[in-house]
């Protein structure tokens, strides 16, 4: 029988896995190159939770935020939505970086498509066409190890503003509507590994523009209304235990009459808070991700104001400006935190 060659020769086996747990992410694509061995290894689960488990992973924001219009192109005037691409921030090192372009989407993202990342990949899901403004179920993955986008298998229903998270490896979604604009009660969970959905139990009442959230474990779908009273916000939310494989409902969880979606956070005691009550730099648009013990937000101080982008640091509450080149100044929309 053939033996495998060894990962680094003369070295032992877990020596040379530390060795290669230590390399930067950035360097995965030409490591992959090195030989089958190391390429099987670099693109495994176990490889990445083994880099998680050393403290060799490295979190970042992704942002799903609009181009910027520069001075003397076509699109100085832009008709219709803006282009949206895919940015990512990192808070500590305060560094900027964009993603390629998916490529079904050269030109944009589906337009209110969701974000949400999985064992280090970076998964969008649903939105509109941005030429027909159609709902799509397309989902896509970015591997940041080759640093290329693969289309998944599509969602199984069509909806739009729906809440998404992530728990142990898989992307779940619930609520939205449907191309009728009837509000959604369907749950599904999407492996990212094997590229299958899941259909999981139904809440207990249908929630449009709901959002969505992970705490300790749990996915929470919070707020959203009903078919029959749109726009009518409620307080209530739920929560999805993938042991029980049941939705547990919590009354007044959302003690506001504004929309979770664009102001949901959670403060250093896991509860939920609006982040409009916070601070008054960010009263309107709010986008908050969690970036290990600090928070990305963005927001601006009213309606149609300018955008600012801080840094909520640590567990002290104070929110830190960030100072952003024009190239990423655009307006941002959602985002997760990837684990890459």
């Amino acid at each position: 029988m053939t033996q495998s060659p060894e990962l680094i020769p003369g070295l032992p086996e877990e020596i040379a896995l530390e060795c290669l747990t230590r390399l930067h992410h950035l360097t995965h694509r030409v490591a992959t190159q090195v030989c089958s061995r190391w390429r099987r290894l670099i693109h495994s689960k176990e490889f990445y939770y083994q880099r998680k488990q050393t403290g060799k992973t490295h979190k970042t924001a992704c942002l799903i935020q609009s181009l910027p219009v520069h001075p003397g192109s076509d699109d100085l005037k832009p008709v219709g939505a803006p282009r949206c691409s895919i940015t990512l921030f990192d808070p500590v090192n305060e560094t900027w970086d964009r993603i390629d372009p998916i490529p079904k989407y050269p030109d944009g993202l589906p337009l209110f498509c969701q974000v949400a990342s999985s064992e280090g990949k970076l998964v969008v899901m649903g939105g509109w066409e941005p030429a027909s403004y159609q709902p799509t179920n397309d989902v896509f993955v970015y591997d940041f190890t080759n640093q290329r986008w693969k289309q998944g298998k599509d969602m199984p229903e069509t909806r739009s503003f729906f809440a998404i998270g992530e728990v142990e490896g898989r992307v779940l979604v619930a609520g939205g509507h449907d191309n009728n604009k009837n509000a959604l009660s369907s749950a599904w969970a999407y492996d990212v590994s094997s590229d299958e959905w899941t259909e999981l139990t139904r809440m207990s009442q249908e929630r449009d523009e709901c959002a969505g959230i992970v705490i300790g474990g749990e996915f929470w779908v919070v707020g959203g209304y009903r078919t029959e009273s749109q726009g009518g916000f409620e307080g209530s939310a739920e929560f999805y235990e993938l042991r029980t494989g049941e939705w547990k409902r919590v009354e007044e969880a959302w003690k506001t009459d504004r929309s979770a979606r664009s102001y949901l956070g959670i403060d250093k005691d896991g509860k939920l808070i609006c982040w409009a009550e916070k601070d008054p730099r960010v009263r309107d648009g709010v986008c908050a991700v969690q970036v290990s013990d600090r928070t990305v937000l963005s927001g601006s101080a009213y309606q149609g104001g300018p955008q600012g982008i801080f840094v909520v640091e640590g567990q002290n509450g104070k929110l830190k400006k960030v100072e952003v080149v024009d190239e990423f100044c655009g307006l941002v929309q959602s985002g997760c935190c990837v684990e890459i």
